[in-house]
């Protein structure tokens, strides 16, 4: 029997549903406290309809509003899991990872985004975060929106990615984009049977079971609001009819 690896086991360890969902809690509205309003009705919005982890991401709001968030949820529903992802901020995210119940820091890019002189000290400094934390990290390669300037082959790069991170997050070009299913092969191919792979945008109910074939799990925003767009409110029916994809995908496991 093959042993299990360390980011497997860490992933079964938090996770134990099979193909977890993730939603995004993208943190809109017009000011601090819609922000958190907005944020605890949608957090229990999605805990109700069955989702596997709530990640706290300042996409409109600022730091501020993501200490208020982990704030409330920590002191009231707490979600089965809570992840965040603070953007452009790394030592922030891991900061506040420190103080909250925060069980992963998702960042966007952890192999690819730099050059090979800057390459060195990010993954000393990221190395030394990951071991002073008990969060484990959930790292983007190839990410939307990320440059690439590691003159590296994607593989080495992601090779790389899954040294520095429990997870790889994969992605297509853009938010609510679905991403390309030859991407999600790759990757899955590069990094081997049992490392954990998620995929971070433009999954759907119609798409979930090809999506999540070859991934072990999926984040989960654009598709959950009214408007299947990022500046939507998270919408229960959307969120119902989601996990109900899921379900189907479970259940042929």
């Amino acid at each position: 029997m093959t042993q299990e690896t360390a980011p497997a086991a860490s992933w079964r360890a938090l996770f134990s549903t099979p193909k977890p969902v993730l939603a995004m809690l993208h943190l809109g509205g017009e000011d601090q406290a819609e922000r958190l309003s907005r944020a605890r009705r949608e957090t229990a919005v999605l805990v109700d309809g069955g989702v596997d982890a709530v990640i706290v991401e300042n996409y409109f709001g600022d730091v501020d509003d993501v200490r208020r968030v982990l704030d409330a949820l920590s002191n009231g529903a707490v979600p089965p899991v809570i992840g965040l992802n603070v953007l452009r901020d790394t030592e922030r995210a891991f900061a506040l990872a420190d103080e909250f119940p925060v069980a992963f820091v998702q960042i966007d890019s952890v192999a690819g985004h730099l050059a090979p002189d800057d390459d060195a000290e990010y993954a000393e400094r990221l190395a030394e975060r990951r071991a002073a934390s008990r969060a484990l990290v959930f790292g983007g390669v190839r990410f939307k929106y990320q440059p690439v300037n590691s003159g590296r082959p994607e593989a080495e790069d992601l090779a790389l990615g899954a040294q520095r991170s429990d997870a790889i997050v994969v992605t297509g070009d853009g938010t609510g984009v679905e991403t390309a299913l030859s991407k999600i092969e790759r990757f899955r191919e590069a990094l081997g049977p049992s490392y954990p792979l998620i995929v971070g945008a433009g999954v759907t109910d119609e798409n979930a079971a090809a999506q999540l074939l070859h991934a072990d799990a999926a984040i989960v925003g654009s598709f959950f609001k009214d408007s299947y767009r990022d500046t939507g409110v998270v919408d229960a029916d959307h969120v119902a009819r989601f996990m109900t994809a899921v379900a189907r995908v479970r259940s042929g496991l």
